[in-house]
C-alpha cells in the first residue's frame, strides 16, 4: 500500500486521491501487487531519507558558512583526509595483509622479488592516518620509494653502537622523543637489511621513551622485506644477525604473510628459475638456461645492456670511463635543492645524482615513473641522441623518444619537514651496482656474477631482469648461487606456521560442514 501511494511523486495518483477522499477501495482493482520497478524506486527514496540524519545531513539541509571578511587567513583550514585504497586495486593475498594492518595487528609480510611488496606497502601507508604513521626503511633509496625516512633517522640513536643507557639518552632529546611518542604505526621496509642488535636497541628505546613495557612501546609494527635478498651489515662486528634472530622479534611480530604472485616477470619458466635460485637450488637445467643467455643480442635502438656489478666503485669507474670515451660537447646538470644544508642527506637518500654529466651517446636510465603506459618507468633504458635548448632527448629501447625535463623528488626529514630536489631524472647506465638496483625492473641487463660475496646477491641481480629475453649472464656457474642456511630454516618454520594458521581458524559453519561430511 505504501509503495503504491508513494510511487510517481509529483504525478496524479488515483489510489492516493481515493484514500484522502474516504472512498471505499476495490482490493482487486485498486491495490494491484507492487511491481519490481516500484519497489526499487521506493528503496532509493528510503535510502535518501536515511542519509538525512543529525550527524550527516543531506546536501539540501547543509547551510553554507559565509565569511564577510577579506582576510582569508581567518578561514579555517580544510581537514586533512587520508586515502583508503579500494580492494579492486589489490590482489586477494594483498587484501589479507591490508585487512590485518587495518585491524591493528603487528604484521610482517614477505615475498620474492617482484611480488608487489612495495606497491602494497604504499597502499598500507596511504590507508593509515598520516599524522601518527611513520614510514621508514633500512636504506635511503628504499625510504624515498615509500615517501619516508631511514629507520636510523627516525630512531634518533645514531648507529646504535652505544650502550642501552646511551641510546636512551639520545632518544630522550625533545625532537626525538616527541616523534617516538606521537607514532602509533611504524612501517619498516627492507627489514632484511636491519641488523638484529639494532632492532633490539630501538625496541628497548620505544618502551623506555613511551613509558610502557608493551612490546615496542605499544606501537603497531608493519614490517616488509625478503630475507633471501641482501643481508644486514653490522655496525658493531662482522657477523650481523638477522632481525628475526633478535630477542624482540617473537614478542613483537604475531602475524606473518607471504605474497606469492609475481608481477614483474610474466614468463612462468623464468619465475621458476628465480624461485629456485632464491633458495640456493641450482639444477642442470637452470645452469643451461642461464648459460644460453650469454649468446643473446639484447641491444636495440642504440641502447646497450646495463652491466650489474657487485661493487659500487666498479660501476662508477665503468660509467666514468665510457663517458670520457665519447666525443662531443659535455652538458652538466646541477640539481636544485630546496635547502642547501640538506644536500648531503639528499645525495644519500635519493637515487638521483646532485651532478649529472651527459654527452650525446651516453647510456642512461630513467629514475622516475613518468608515464607507465608509454614505458617511461623507473629503470627504463635509453641513450642520449640530442640536446634541444639544453634539454636531453632520449631514445628508449622501444625506439620512442623522450624529452627529459626536470622532475621533482621530495623526502621527509626526521623533524617531519619536506625537502625537495629538482633534477633531470636520469643516471649513467653503462653499469649499476647490485645494491643500488634493488627495487628496479631493468629491460636490458647483463651481469657477471664471479665476484658475488653475499648470499642472495646473485638472486637480487637476476631478479632485476624483466624477462629471460632481456637478460645476458656471462660465465655462469652454480657456485655463484647460495642461500643463507639460517634464512632457509627461518622460512621453513615460517611456512609451517602459515599452514597451521590457515588450518586452525575454522568458523562455526565450516566446523559443522566438516562434522557433517565425516558422518
Amino acid at each position: 500500500m505504501y509503495i503504491k501511494m508513494t510511487d510517481q511523486e509529483g504525478k496524479t495518483n488515483p489510489l492516493k486521491e481515493k484514500l484522502f477522499a474516504n472512498v471505499q477501495l476495490d482490493g482487486a482493482k485498486d491495490i494491484s501487487p507492487a511491481t519490481n520497478a516500484e519497489i526499487n524506486r521506493a528503496k532509493e527514496k528510503a535510502m535518501a531519507i536515511s542519509r538525512t540524519t543529525v550527524t550527516t545531513p543531506s546536501p539540501s539541509i547543509v547551510r553554507k558558512r559565509k565569511y564577510f571578511s577579506d582576510d582569508t587567513s581567518k578561514v579555517p583550514a580544510a581537514k586533512k583526509l587520508y586515502y583508503n585504497p579500494t580492494a579492486e586495486e589489490l590482489t586477494e593475498e594483498q587484501i589479507k595483509v591490508l585487512n590485518a594492518v587495518l585491524g591493528g595487528k603487528n604484521v610482517f609480510f614477505t615475498g620474492s622479488a617482484g611480488t608487489g611488496k612495495s606497491f602494497l606497502l604504499k597502499k598500507i601507508i596511504s590507508a593509515l592516518p598520516p599524522d601518527v604513521t611513520m614510514a621508514t626503511a633500512s636504506t635511503g633509496v628504499a625510504a624515498c620509494h615509500i615517501g619516508g625516512i631511514t629507520l636510523h633517522q627516525f630512531a634518533g640513536i645514531g648507529l646504535g653502537t652505544g650502550t642501552e643507557e646511551r641510546c636512551f639518552q639520545l632518544a630522550s632529546r625533545p625532537s626525538v622523543i616527541s616523534m617516538w611518542r606521537k607514532t602509533k604505526h611504524l612501517v619498516i621496509d627492507e627489514i632484511s637489511m636491519v641488523d638484529g642488535e639494532f632492532f633490539d636497541k630501538i625496541e628497548a628505546v620505544a618502551r623506555h621513551v613511551r613509558r610502557t613495557e608493551r612490546p615496542f612501546g605499544g606501537i603497531q609494527l608493519i614490517l616488509c622485506g625478503d630475507f633471501f635478498q641482501l643481508p644486514p651489515v653490522s655496525k658493531i662486528n662482522d657477523r650481523a644477525k638477522f632481525c628475526f634472530q633478535s630477542e624482540a622479534w617473537p614478542r613483537c611480530i604475531h602475524f606473518n604473510f607471504e605474497l606469492q604472485t609475481v608481477h614483474r616477470q610474466k614468463d612462468e619458466a623464468f619465475v621458476k628459475v628465480l624461485n629456485s635460485i632464491r633458495i640456493g637450488r641450482v639444477t642442470d637445467d637452470i645452469v643451461n638456461t642461464l648459460k644460453e643467455t650469454a649468446k643473446q643480442h639484447i641491444e636495440s635502438n642504440g641502447v646497450l645492456a646495463t652491466r650489474l656489478c657487485t661493487h659500487v666503485k666498479e660501476a662508477d669507474e665503468i660509467n666514468e670511463f665510457q663517458l670520457n670515451e665519447l666525443k662531443g660537447e659535455t652538458k652538466v646538470y646541477t640539481a636544485l635543492d630546496s635547502d642547501s644544508s640538506m644536500t648531503h642527506m639528499l645525495d644519500q637518500q635519493l637515487p638521483i645524482p646532485g651532478k649529472l654529466v651527459l654527452k650525446v651517446g651516453a647510456q642512461v636510465m630513467l629514475l622516475k615513473n613518468i608515464n607507465i603506459n608509454s614505458g617511461l618507468v623507473n629503470g627504463a633504458r635509453g641513450v642520449v641522441i640530442d640536446f634541444k635548448n639544453d634539454i636531453p632527448i632520449i631514445q628508449l629501447r622501444s625506439g620512442a623518444h623522450y624529452k627529459a625535463n626536470m622532475e621533482k623528488w621530495t623526502i621527509k626529514t626526521s623533524s617531519g619537514a619536506l625537502v625537495h630536489r629538482k633534477q633531470i631524472p636520469l643516471k649513467l647506465a653503462w653499469a649499476f651496482s647490485i645494491h643500488k638496483s634493488q627495487g628496479l625492473t631493468l629491460d636490458c641487463v647483463e651481469m657477471c656474477l664471479s665476484r658475488v660475496f653475499d648470499a642472495g646477491q646473485s638472486y637480487v641481480a637476476l631478479s632485476r631482469a624483466q624477462s629471460l629475453q632481456s637478460l645476458r649472464v656471462l660465465d655462469f656457474n652454480s657456485q655463484q648461487v647460495w642461500a643463507n642456511t639460517t634464512v632457509l630454516e627461518f622460512y621453513k618454520k615460517f611456512r609451517r606456521n602459515l599452514q597451521e594458521i590457515e588450518i586452525i581458524p575454522l568458523g562455526k559453519k565450516n566446523k559443522i560442514k566438516l562434522e557433517t561430511n565425516k558422518r
